[in-house]
């Protein structure tokens, strides 16, 4: 039984980038690359939060951010207070 590989992180974003265009239906978007940007931003803290434990020095050296970066980008996410 061979099984399917999963899709690529890039797929996913490029089958939904797609079904967004065409639900667009022929309206102008804007502002797209920061809306993927953001959306795609959350889930990545959250993930690398949870991998880390909560640890923000450790979660930043794994994202390659400076602790005050992810600092400032958890606290626009509402990740802390």
């Amino acid at each position: 039984m061979s099984h399917k590989p999963a899709p690529s992180i890039a797929d996913t974003v490029e089958h939904h980038l797609q079904r967004y265009f065409a639900d667009l239906d022929g309206a102008t978007p804007c502002g797209v690359y920061d809306m993927v940007m953001r959306q795609a931003e959350l889930p990545l803290l959250r993930c690398v939060m949870a991998q880390c434990n909560g640890n923000q020095s450790q979660a930043a050296q794994v994202l390659g951010l400076n602790r005050n970066t992810l600092r400032k980008k958890l606290l626009e996410h509402g990740l802390i207070e």
